[in-house]
């Protein structure tokens, strides 16, 4: 019995931090396109704002064990980095 709950706890719990990733991740990157709406001036916060978004979208994509998504995170964060890098270096 104590298992069953266990394991009800447990998956509870990760579900709700992996909607939160999800979430999280979702209001950075709809924040991240409102910046470059906004236009250059918001240059390098958009890409600032796309990086935490990603990242919080490749941790979801970490533990649900979604190795597609996790590359696409990947390659966009590593892009993003790129852009950072040039704007501000």
């Amino acid at each position: 019995m104590v298992d069953i709950w266990l394991n009800l706890w447990y998956n509870t719990h990760m579900n709700k931090t992996n909607e939160l990733l999800q979430w999280v991740g979702a209001g950075f990157i709809v924040a991240g396109h409102t910046l470059n709406a906004v236009g250059p001036s918001m240059h390098p916060w958009n890409i600032v704002t796309f990086s935490i978004g990603t990242i919080a979208f490749l941790a979801w994509a970490l533990r649900v064990a979604n190795k597609p998504q996790a590359m696409v995170n990947i390659v966009s964060l590593t892009i993003g980095l790129v852009g950072l890098y040039k704007a501000v270096g």
